[in-house]
């Protein structure tokens, strides 16, 4: 029987945890490899800040290594690190949205200067300033939307539509029915139709596939050239 990629992908990382088990220090720094773009990809986006996404991967798979001698293989091991990092970036952006003397910082709205905002550009941009003005404009809007939505929504969103997850492994990670699941990706799709203008999101120059497929799954409108 033919394995799917998704299984592959766990036995393969379940060998790889066996053999960290067993004392095996570059099979753990091989999960490292394997996870630690995501989870950092993961963290920036419930965070809005590099430094905090990048202090949440480094943390996380400290955590993951010191207890790995507990970890039973009941669920995968991306699962349980994808937790721990939805856990740590949750708490990070709470915490600092209490801090009256640290106030949440202007960008965490998706606003223009978000580092979000900007990575994607620059990738996706080409070196085309016309096309990184009209990619900015539209990513601004989008993850201004995604900020507004309840945080165990947006971590839906992200868990879901930028980190591909099936609607299964997102409830596992968190802790909830694959109903909710669907439920928040369906109220999702709602309150960003309400956020944003469609009239912005025109697809006047190619996207990027990331960015289309972020667009197509939410249910926002991708207008054809001329069609404004």
């Amino acid at each position: 029987m033919t394995m799917t990629p998704a299984q592959r992908e766990g036995e393969t990382a379940a060998r790889l945890v066996a053999a960290a088990k067993a004392g095996d220090a570059q099979a753990f720094e091989e999960l490292v490899r394997r996870y630690r773009k995501r989870i950092f990809a993961l963290a920036l986006h419930l965070t809005g800040t590099p430094s905090d996404a990048d202090d949440i991967a480094q943390e996380v798979f400290m955590r993951a290594y010191r207890a790995l001698d507990r970890f039973e293989g009941r669920s995968e091991f991306f699962t349980w690190v994808y937790r721990m990092a939805v856990n740590r970036s949750l708490n990070a952006r709470r915490d600092k949205g209490r801090r009256a003397e640290d106030p949440m910082p202007d960008h965490l709205d998706g606003g223009l200067g978000d580092p979000r905002v900007e990575y994607a550009v620059s990738v996706d941009a080409a070196g085309d300033p016309s096309k990184a003005a009209e990619l900015r404009q539209t990513y601004a809007r989008l993850l201004r939307g995604l900020d507004s939505l309840p945080a165990e929504m947006r971590t839906t969103v992200v868990l879901v539509v930028l980190q591909g997850m099936a609607h299964g492994e997102a409830a596992v990670v968190q802790k909830c029915s694959e109903g909710t699941i669907a439920w928040r990706m369906h109220e999702a799709r709602t309150k960003l139709h309400s956020a944003m203008n469609p009239d912005v999101v025109r697809k006047r120059r190619p996207l990027s596939s990331e960015l289309e497929g972020l667009l197509a799954e939410l249910g926002l409108p991708l207008l054809s050239p001329g069609r404004a």
